[in-house]
């Protein structure tokens, strides 16, 4: 028998399922892929992922979530049906209850479209929580008491730069700039001086590789890279260094430094001092680039910590929510 409570994390790039009492049983990409002539989806989660850049003409893979929101409603219901069934069984003889995590930058309505495919894929009660408050539950913060607390999310999509006080928002900002449009200056970069051609999949290899965000005097780092030569459209190699990757993600990084002190100048001085006391909270994937917390701290003029699983973090925090979940009706925050 499975428990009734699972808490999720439905983000760009993957989709967490934390379930009370087992911990995170699902830690897959938001991925599916479909025949484009009858539409039928055919993989989800890693089998589909793995055949990004691979599939035939009569195959495409796509991604149900953009910048942190729903952008196709029935493949989104499709994936989080098929997530629940691979964790519950096909024949699921009872609908869960779920925490849901949701983006700070989410309105109304897209809120609203989260919820109808969280239920139409099979919840019993549904309730929705703010990412950044569950963040915060995950890193031990106490949400009960006055005081400033700012967390960083750089996801996939968005970089969400947000506030806190007593569980809500202070203030907030948000860009659509996060570790897919790393990928993307990356791509643009081996194109302009290489003429190769490479994919998403070999970008995001050679930023988890190599990828930094401050100029290092360490032994250069690099690694090959494996494309297609623009002009013949045969195979072509060439070889990066961490330093050119460093410089061709300086934009985004630099517009993400922008948005988080945006946010923390709107942000009242009381509360600003708390965050000078207590440091900023840096999660998401690409919170792992070497050297973003540095150049954040010095940029932002106070201690910046990367939380101890940014990558699960917020997946565990609806873990202790799940701890002290009572039956009430289905909310939405």
């Amino acid at each position: 028998m499975f428990s009734k409570d699972i808490g999720i994390d439905m983000g760009t790039a993957n989709t967490l399922i934390y379930m009370k009492g087992k911990g995170i049983v699902l830690d897959e990409p938001t991925v599916v892929a479909s025949n484009k002539q009858t539409k039928q989806l055919v993989a989800f989660g890693k089998e589909a992922y793995r055949m990004i850049g691979r599939t035939p003409e009569n195959l495409e893979t796509l991604h149900p979530m953009k910048n942190g929101v729903i952008a196709d409603f029935d493949m989104m219901q499709a994936l989080l049906t098929h997530f629940l069934e691979k964790i519950q069984g096909k024949s699921r003889l009872s609908r869960p209850r779920i925490i849901m995590c949701c983006p700070a930058h989410t309105t109304h309505v897209e809120r609203q479209v989260i919820r109808q495919v969280v239920e139409q894929s099979g919840s019993k009660q549904m309730t929705m929580e703010i990412e950044p408050k569950i963040a915060a539950i995950s890193a031990g913060i106490d949400n009960s008491h006055p005081t400033g607390h700012m967390i960083i999310d750089i996801g996939a999509g968005t970089t969400d730069a947000t506030v806190l006080s007593m569980g809500d928002i202070v203030s907030f900002g948000t860009i659509a700039t996060a570790g897919k449009e790393f990928d993307q200056q990356i791509i643009q970069h081996i194109r302009k001086h290489y003429q190769i051609y490479i994919g998403e999949r070999t970008a995001e290899r050679v930023k988890k590789e190599i990828g930094l965000v401050l100029p290092t005097d360490e032994k250069p780092i690099s690694t090959a890279i494996h494309g297609r030569d623009l002009g013949t459209g045969l195979p072509k190699t060439c070889t990066v260094t961490a330093e050119e990757i460093r410089k061709a993600i300086h934009l985004p990084i630099s517009k993400i430094v922008e948005t988080a002190r945006t946010t923390l100048e709107k942000t009242p001085p009381e509360l600003v001092k708390d965050i000078m006391n207590h440091g900023i909270i840096l999660m998401g994937g690409s919170a792992l680039l070497p050297g973003i917390d540095v150049l954040l701290s010095k940029e932002l003029h106070a201690p910046v910590f990367v939380a101890d699983n940014p990558l699960t973090c917020l997946a565990e925090g609806t873990g202790i929510l799940l701890e002290t979940v009572t039956k009430t009706p289905a909310r939405t925050r």
